[in-house]
């Protein structure tokens, strides 16, 4: 019973259900024995990891990093192997990545366990790294080897056997009943539910907390790699596209498969059994309905047989709404004893106790000040300014400037260059106002990239397919993204959802909506009124009959653009309410210590549920002025702009914990990303006369490395101090030293 409970069996009972509704939508699919196989051997891969998320998820801590993990393993796995680049043998290639898996693993065990990174900002960063080096090392293309495959048995394991199902499907099995009963049986699972279910508690009982965490993050990465060896032995070579979105789809198994997100419950067996549910959910959605159409060819109408499906988007959105569904479950219907209630309703009988569902929220480290601050106290001057949190940030701005003008002095000063820097700016520095409350509040806001595409969605579908006015579309795109504001707002204030959990949530449900809404196509051909939003002032005033002709107005209208002055007017308002009003105050001591915040009669959750909403506007706003700049429309808009606008935050000064944040500083952050992009597109003349450019697809790794370094600086930089430490210490031991000098003089 320890392996299995009745949680188990009533998803058993659910997924027989649920085949039986896709035998009566496609019996022609779901009725034959190829649709068992296929469900299964899907089920294969993503059942590994949620074998290893299930430890991580049961040790309290979250890993966002499998998706890029299976990628990047697959990558190596094919550039070791494959004859046009180093061409090892199957087993030392697959060695090597397995060590690849648990040296991610071990990086993203001490990220969080001794650095004290938090592990979704952590385990996040790691995504997009991962994601960043696949790109890079693929180069967008696919790597094959299907010729030497076949002399290698290793490749075995993406094949069918003589039974007829796909060998995965014993991996699949024994990793779960070993990682079932290692978790169920032996001591590294006790450890694991007791750092789960109270790491304090744990820690006094003489468990090495850190080191359980670390082995949880290096078994989910392990488990990882290996799914990402059953991927490459069955397709015979890999795309830049492998793991996308993987880490959703783990996630919400475990959870659905009876873990609590807040820690110390799950066990193997429902997660597999979740895995086995989310891939079956996904192939009711994608497989379609058999429908016979009547078409006419040459006056002869004729019957075709097609499948009616869900257009492109629709299966993200589902997911991201089933991770949501699946994460309430626990506090609100095991904890709140939902069934229990409802048969004492229907029977008239005294309802049962149930216990407070707030468990969900996973309250981590708080800021409540740093030595820096101290120090700053009566400082004037240039110290005073070197103090400011922000500081770094404004000085780096200037220095990465500075290097652009030295590398190429004839094209980084001109007014073209600056005009689409500003325009490039003003997309995360949007997106960065927003975040500036939502992370001062102690929040996080993962959807920001997804919310600007469905905003951008709405404007372009009203505009393009219904015939709406501009101004229609963009009250409508700004009123979609309030919508997704105000979802993740009251998710995160009234279910205590942790506000990453819903945001991750809306992450993928805004961008499956966006590619819903389109059609997954692009959209072009907007009213020139509207395209003006993402125009210079001289194309604007040109429309109008007001051209400037010459002088100096002419090259300043050139350069600057509406959309900057939007931002500008944006950003002043943005940072008088954050720095000059009651409500900027309420958000600062939200962030800084919610407890004590609502004990001064704060209403916490309406201020982190207005900070959200106004994010979910400043996304909004970012895609409706994507749309007007590029005249066009694009499912993919906004893509990993979530992490450049968190970046921004976090180098401008404010703390991933809550508490500090400033509007200068945020948009200094976004320059800082801007400059760097920048930098990294530019192409360099060299003194022979030669020209390099760096590869953009690396770009999200330098991005991600700066976001790791920023939160990491704050923790330890900013709030434990460890260079004013040090120092304190030895000038203890200098005056210790020149004490004992003294005292062996004076005998």
């Amino acid at each position: 019973m320890q392996l299995v409970g009745g949680w188990e069996a009533g998803l058993l009972a659910f997924m027989a259900l649920l085949y039986l509704v896709g035998v009566l939508l496609n019996p022609t699919f779901f009725g034959s024995t190829d649709a068992i196989s296929a469900v299964l051997r899907d089920t294969a891969r993503y059942g590994v990891m949620a074998v290893g998320m299930t430890f991580v998820i049961v040790n309290r801590d979250l890993d966002l990093s499998v998706g890029s993990t299976l990628g990047l393993t697959a990558v190596a796995f094919s550039i070791f192997f494959s004859p046009t680049h180093y061409g090892l043998d199957a087993v030392p290639a697959a060695l090597l990545c397995l060590g690849l898996g648990l040296a991610i693993g071990l990086v993203n065990g001490v990220l969080v366990a001794i650095l004290r990174v938090p592990p979704f900002i952590a385990t996040l960063t790691m995504l997009f790294i991962g994601r960043g080096l696949v790109l890079g090392l693929t180069g967008g293309k696919t790597i094959g080897f299907d010729l030497k495959a076949q002399g290698y048995w290793l490749f075995a394991m993406g094949e069918t056997n003589a039974l007829g199902f796909n060998n995965q499907i014993l991996i699949f099995l024994v990793f779960a009943v070993v990682g079932a009963l290692v978790l169920a049986k032996t001591r590294v699972g006790y450890e694991t539910y007791a750092v789960g279910g109270n790491e304090q508690a744990a820690q006094y009982a003489g468990i090495a907390t850190k080191a359980v965490r670390i082995r949880g993050f290096m078994i989910s990465s392990f488990c990882a790699a290996v799914a990402g060896l059953m991927n490459v032995t069955q397709d015979k070579g890999v795309t830049s596209q492998y793991g996308q979105g993987a880490e959703l789809i783990v996630i919400a198994a475990v959870i659905v498969g009876g873990a609590a997100i807040a820690g110390g419950r799950g066990r193997v067996i429902g997660a597999c059994l979740g895995a086995a549910l989310v891939v079956l959910i996904d192939k009711v959605l994608r497989e379609g309905i058999p429908v016979t159409r009547t078409i006419t060819v040459g006056g002869v109408e004729m019957e075709v047989q097609a499948l009616a499906q869900l257009p492109p988007g629709a299966v993200p959105a589902f997911l991201g709404l089933i991770l949501l569904a699946a994460v309430l479950i626990e506090p609100w219907v095991v904890r709140g004893n939902v069934f229990g209630r409802l048969k004492a309703w229907l029977t008239g009988s005294e309802p049962p106790p149930s216990l407070d569902p707030g468990g969900a929220a996973i309250v981590g480290v708080k800021t409540f000040g740093t030595a820096s601050d101290a120090r700053s106290v009566g400082a004037r001057g240039l110290r005073a300014f070197l103090h400011r949190r922000d500081a770094a940030a404004i000085v780096l701005v200037i220095a990465l400037w500075l290097v652009g003008m030295w590398l190429r002095p004839d094209f980084w000063g001109s007014l073209n260059n600056s005009f689409n820097l500003l325009l490039a700016f003003s997309e995360v520095a949007l997106l960065s106002l927003g975040l500036t409350y939502v992370i001062a509040n102690g929040d996080i806001d993962l959807s920001v990239g997804s919310v600007l595409a469905l905003s951008g969605a709405v404007a372009a579908y009203v505009m393009k397919e219904m015939g709406g006015d501009p101004l229609l579309a963009i009250s409508l795109a700004l009123a979609a993204g309030a919508l997704c504001g105000a979802v993740n707002g009251w998710l995160t204030t009234r279910f205590n959802l942790p506000s990453f959990v819903a945001t991750l949530g809306m992450f993928y449900i805004a961008r499956g909506l966006a590619a819903w809404i389109v059609s997954g196509r692009q959209l072009s051909g907007f009213p020139e009124r509207f395209n003006l939003i993402g125009r210079n002032l001289y194309e604007v005033l040109s429309y109008f009959g007001m051209p400037p002709q010459t002088g100096l107005w002419l090259e300043v209208t050139r350069a600057v653009s509406v959309q900057t002055l939007f931002l500008l007017l944006v950003a002043i308002v943005a940072g008088i309410v954050l720095g000059a009003t009651p409500f900027g105050q309420k958000v600062y001591a939200t962030g800084g210590n919610e407890r004590a915040a609502s004990y001064a009669g704060i209403d916490t959750k309406r201020v982190r549920f207005l900070s959200l909403v106004f994010s979910g506007l400043c996304a909004a706003a970012a895609g409706v002025i994507y749309v007007a700049f590029y005249r066009s429309f694009n499912p993919s808009a906004g893509q990993l702009r979530e992490l450049d606008a968190i970046a921004s935050v976090i180098i401008g000064g404010g703390s991933i914990f809550g508490g500090y944040g400033t509007i200068i500083g945020s948009l200094a952050g976004a320059a800082v990303i801007t400059l760097i992009r920048s930098l990294l597109s530019l192409q360099v003349i060299l003194a022979n006369g030669a020209s390099f450019v760096l590869p953009q697809h690396w770009m999200n790794v330098f991005i991600g490395l700066i976001l790791l370094i920023a939160v990491i600086g704050d923790i330890w930089f900013r709030q434990n101090n460890v260079f004013g430490e040090w120092r304190r210490r030895r000038q203890l031991a200098a005056a210790e030293k020149l004490r004992l000098h003294q005292g062996s003089k004076g005998a």
